[in-house]
């Protein structure tokens, strides 16, 4: 594996142009919903970071990096009033909640998105629509090795002090029922049900991957350094030295021990690359 952190676009799209066509690369924002296997991954990895987390506003049109966090583009918005408010609770950063129609109180980012500036594995820039990218429920149909250099939202107007006041209440409410302090990807598993949660009294838990596992007895399930979340049962966490295997194969005696008890096959919401 090899690392490589362009300066800007120009500096992305000439590297790529130059890069042997048999070498795959992994685009990378800060890692969030990814396990890299314990072997290690075959291609270069490309991380973004300055020169790639910027944030303006045009009208109610917010233009994104893709390295900047969601939980700041949904802050700056706010104080421009504009509500990206969903995005505040959600790790990582934007080309990731583009890649993964990231979705939170039963908003996502196909509902706000505009286009996005991409550069392709041949160095080339295009443009791309919502229909190119072919969103569904956390996922999107984004090329192997193309690379987000821009994106564009569409956000609706809201006072700023009400916006902040949402989010605040948003972030209580994850701390309250996640494992925020613990070190984890994420929601493990796709909900069964085809939709995020939507946070209102009267959600309904019924086809939750929360609630299948929790059914089959796997609350706080742990193999080797992984675990199961007592807090939030699909999250899976790494309660100290846990290998990428360990982690994984927990998920797996997840999804084995999930289907025979309610024959529910549940889906891997985190990415896992590399080499076992």
């Amino acid at each position: 594996m090899a690392l490589f952190q362009p300066a800007d676009h120009d500096d992305l799209a000439a590297f790529l142009r130059d890069l042997a066509p048999e070498i795959p690369v992994f685009p990378m924002g800060v890692g969030s919903n990814l396990i890299v296997r314990d072997g290690g991954l075959d291609a270069v990895v490309i991380r973004l970071g300055r020169g790639f987390n910027g944030i303006s506003f045009d009208g109610t049109r917010v233009i994104c990096g893709p390295a900047a966090l969601d939980a700041h583009v949904a802050r700056k918005a706010a104080d421009a009033g504009l509500d990206l408010t969903f995005l505040r609770t959600i790790p990582g950063a934007i080309g990731g909640a583009v890649r993964m129609n990231a979705g939170c109180y039963g908003s996502y980012i196909a509902d706000v998105f505009v286009e996005a500036k991409a550069i392709t594995r041949d160095g080339e820039a295009v443009t791309l629509t919502a229909e190119d990218l072919k969103f569904a429920y956390r996922s999107s149909e984004l090329p192997d090795g193309m690379v987000i250099v821009e994106v564009a939202l569409e956000a609706t107007a809201g006072d700023p002090e009400d916006l902040h006041q949402r989010m605040t209440d948003q972030l209580a409410k994850r701390d309250a029922t996640q494992p925020t302090k613990d070190r984890t990807a994420g929601s493990t598993f796709r909900n069964p049900a085809g939709f995020s949660s939507t946070g209102k009294d009267d959600d309904t838990h019924e086809l939750k991957a929360w609630k299948v596992i929790e059914d089959a007895g796997l609350r706080g399930h742990t193999l080797g350094g992984a675990q199961m979340s007592e807090k939030h049962p699909n999250f899976l966490i790494n309660t100290g030295g846990a290998t990428a295997a360990e982690l994984e194969d927990l998920g797996e005696l997840v999804r084995k021990r999930v289907l025979k008890h309610s024959g529910i096959e549940l889906q891997w919401e985190v990415l896992r690359v590399g080499k076992r």
